[in-house]
């Protein structure tokens, strides 16, 4: 309890802020033709896709400005174009890529993409998802 109290204080009074704010996308859906097999890249699949930015959110609240926070409509830019844009093999690579050029976006920390293929060419009658999380850090 004691070392646990210590580790506290020294955080505390580090001089380091402790930032744990996230700005979300949920559930965006698109139409991508990746995959591994021909009739993946022929036919398309439906991909949803989860994005989860870290940005310390402390200049937004304090201004109720726009112009303080991450561009979620430039973040949903993003993840469209990749994702209608030239196929991936792996659904992991799309992930990447979608997380990687997140990060390039002003005031985000770090970029979580959950990228689920819906219908995904399985053996048997199978109503699944798959699905790949990536995160990225500068």
């Amino acid at each position: 309890m004691a070392i646990r109290f210590l580790l506290f204080a020294l955080n505390c009074f580090s001089g380091e802020q402790n930032i744990s704010d996230h700005l979300r996308l949920k559930n965006l859906i698109f139409w991508g033709r990746h995959g591994h097999l021909p009739f993946e890249r022929e036919s398309g699949n439906r991909f949803e896709v989860d994005i989860d930015l870290k940005v310390d959110l402390s200049p937004s609240i304090e201004s109720d400005n726009l112009e303080d926070t991450a561009d979620l409509a430039r973040a949903y830019e993003i993840a469209q174009r990749l994702v209608e844009g030239e196929p991936c093999e792996l659904i992991e690579t799309l992930a990447g890529r979608i997380a990687a050029e997140l990060l390039t976006l002003p005031r985000v920390q770090s970029a979580t993409v959950r990228l689920r293929k819906m219908s995904p060419p399985l053996p048997g009658a199978v109503q699944g998802i798959m699905e790949a999380e990536v995160t990225r850090v500068p």
